[in-house]
C-alpha cells in the first residue's frame, strides 16, 4: 500500500521518517550546541559495519571559528552561496584499512559503504531533531585531505553542512525551487530479481 507525504509517493507503506528527510539549503545561521552536534554523531556511531570496524571519522568546525573558514574554503562557489549560513561544516572520512588479529593492516573493502550508513543515521537523527544535514560532493577533496592532515590510509568521502532551518527567501533565487522535497526512481529501475537486466 503506497502513501503520499511531503510531496513524495511511495510504492509501499514505509516509515514516515524516510519521506520527511530531505536536503534543504535554507539555513538560519544560528549556532547549534555541542550537545546537539554530539547527538548527531552518536546516532552515526550506531550504524552497522563489516566486522564492527566502524571506519567512519568526522572532522567538524563550528561557525565563526578559524576552522570553519578553513573548511568553507574547500567548497565550490555554488555550495559557498548557501553554506555561508551553516552552523557547522563537517568533513567525513573513512579508514581504508583495518587491523588483523595479528595487528597487521589489511584492506577494508566496505569502508565507504559503512561510512555511508553512518551518514544516513546522522541525517535521519538530524531530521528527527528538526535540523538540516545536507551532504555535498562539491568541494576540493585534495585540499581537504592536505589541510586537515588526513593520513593516506583514510579516504575523504564527503562534506556536509548542519544547521537550523532558515527562510527560503533568504537563499539566492536560483536555489529556491530546489527546496521542495524530490522524488525517487521507481523500484523497477533499481531492484532486480536474480541478475542485472540485459
Amino acid at each position: 500500500m503506497s502513501k503520499t507525504l511531503n510531496n513524495r509517493t511511495t510504492e509501499y507503506d514505509i516509515d514516515d521518517q524516510f519521506l520527511t528527510r530531505h536536503s534543504p539549503r535554507a539555513l538560519s545561521g544560528e549556532a547549534l550546541s555541542e550537545e546537539e552536534l554530539k547527538t548527531l554523531f552518536d546516532a552515526a556511531r550506531w550504524a552497522p559495519s563489516a566486522s564492527n570496524i566502524q571506519p567512519w571519522r568526522f572532522i567538524y568546525a563550528m561557525r565563526e571559528t578559524p576552522e570553519f573558514e578553513t573548511m568553507f574554503s574547500f567548497l565550490v562557489d555554488f555550495n559557498k552561496s548557501w553554506c555561508v549560513n551553516a552552523s557547522t561544516l563537517v568533513v567525513t572520512i573513512s579508514a581504508k584499512t583495518s587491523l588483523s588479529s595479528k595487528g597487521e593492516k589489511r584492506p577494508n573493502p566496505t569502508h565507504s559503504f559503512d561510512t555511508g550508513a553512518a551518514w544516513e543515521n546522522l541525517a535521519l537523527q538530524a531530521n528527527k531533531m528538526n535540523l538540516v544535514a545536507h551532504g555535498m560532493a562539491g568541494f576540493d577533496y585534495k585540499m581537504a585531505k592536505e589541510k586537515l592532515g588526513v593520513p593516506d590510509d583514510y579516504n575523504v568521502e564527503m562534506m556536509f553542512a548542519v544547521g537550523r532551518h532558515g527562510k527560503i527567501e533568504n537563499l539566492p533565487e536560483a536555489l529556491r525551487k530546489g527546496e521542495t522535497p524530490n522524488n525517487r526512481h521507481p523500484l523497477s529501475e533499481t531492484v532486480f530479481l536474480g541478475k542485472f537486466p540485459a
